[in-house]
């Protein structure tokens, strides 16, 4: 008898090596979200930040007010079915896509259209889907954005799929996924950080803690000190940072896509924001918060913020505010002319990227619908 069928017997500890790691701390988030705007240069990680940088991600963010404003009035007028703003988070999206390199991956999620027009994407083409199209109205593939996900969370396995096959191939790629704190309560989320860590895949999840999961707020979702600290559970480090200071959620995202390129691994990074506006223009959330709740953000505006550490630098004046904020108009202008031109409809594209090969069933549906149309042409 061993002493393992001993009655009564303890089974010795398991060997180190069915431990991947023994010490969790180098892993855990700070105890408070990382700042770089407003604060005093010897509490920061990095150098001041480049004046070159300050500029665009200012431009970048007053562009993106203005963007949600005129899509929000879009849906108003029922040029979209519907619109997620994303006012109030832009300096997440802004930094996001300025922390990219040509060759990378964003993965975004329903909210996230400002990303990808600041990553260059066609505002119109990214609006197509909120349209009501039948596509996402963009070629994923050359832009290296994947489409905007309704489904929450899904785009974050398809993210460290591919992050994975460029490791593989030996690609220098990284992939950034974007998702809302609502996003961390699925299994997806769950499935892709494991994956990730256990693959070593060159990927980096960004959550936009935004307060509420539509109208569920994040102590009903989850009871973690942060969403931050989820990351030491699959292995990786956690990063919590300030999502309305654009420069510390840029500064963050570039260490971080700069450890997964080089192998270092997957980063989770939560970035604490708020939505200023209803989740959807279907959505009524003066249910389920108050209005001095709302207030209270916008005293931490990230483009207030933004604007104020330029001027204290000396890099922005009035001359040069009201040319941002002209910019942004004729930018509103443009989309808005554009989206209000009804875009050509063609009824045989239902049958289009269905099949490879069309079956004997769509060939009819079509012959049947090309029939119907060419009779109603005659009784014109």
């Amino acid at each position: 008898m061993t002493v393992l069928e001993q009655p009564g017997a303890y089974a010795p500890a398991p060997p180190p090596s069915w431990r991947p790691r023994t010490d969790a701390a180098p892993l855990l988030p700070d105890a408070e979200p990382y700042r770089v705007l407003g604060t005093p240069s010897g509490d920061r990680e990095a150098a001041e930040p480049d004046a070159g940088l300050l500029r665009r991600l200012y431009a970048a963010v007053v562009h993106g007010r203005r963007f949600n404003e005129q899509a929000t009035a879009l849906t108003r007028q029922g040029r979209l079915a519907v619109y997620p703003s994303s006012r109030g988070q832009e300096a997440c999206q802004v930094a996001a896509a300025l922390a990219l390199r040509e060759q990378d991956w964003l993965f975004p999620s329903y909210r996230d259209t400002l990303a990808a027009v600041a990553r260059g994407l066609d505002p119109v083409e990214v609006l197509s889907l909120l349209r009501g199209d039948w596509h996402h109205g963009y070629d994923s593939p050359a832009t290296r954005v994947a489409p905007l996900c309704t489904p929450l969370a899904t785009q974050l396995p398809h993210a460290v799929g591919l992050a994975h096959a460029a490791r593989l191939k030996g690609d220098e790629v990284a992939a950034l996924a974007l998702v809302g704190d609502g996003g961390s309560s699925e299994g997806d989320f769950h499935e892709a950080l494991n994956f990730a860590a256990v693959w070593q895949a060159p990927v980096v999840f960004l959550v936009q803690n935004n307060g509420f999961a539509i109208s569920v707020p994040l102590a009903k979702q989850t009871a973690a000190p942060s969403l931050a600290h989820k990351g030491v559970g699959y292995g990786m480090p956690g990063r919590l940072v300030d999502g309305n200071d654009a420069v510390a959620v840029h500064e963050v995202l570039c260490e971080a896509l700069a450890r997964a390129r080089s192998g270092g691994g997957p980063t989770l990074v939560e970035a604490v924001t708020y939505r200023l506006e209803a989740h959807t223009n279907a959505d009524d959330a003066t249910r389920y918060r108050t209005d001095s709740e709302v207030e209270a953000w916008r005293a931490h505006d990230p483009v207030t913020l933004l604007e104020r550490e330029l001027r204290s630098r000396g890099l922005l004046d009035e001359k040069a505010v009201q040319e941002a904020e002209e910019a942004a108009e004729e930018q509103a202008a443009r989309l808005r002319e554009r989206m209000h031109q009804d875009p050509p409809l063609d009824p045989a594209q239902l049958f289009a990227h269905v099949y490879a090969e069309p079956t004997p069933q769509l060939r009819d549906q079509a012959d049947q619908l090309r029939a119907e149309l060419a009779a109603g042409e005659e009784t014109r």
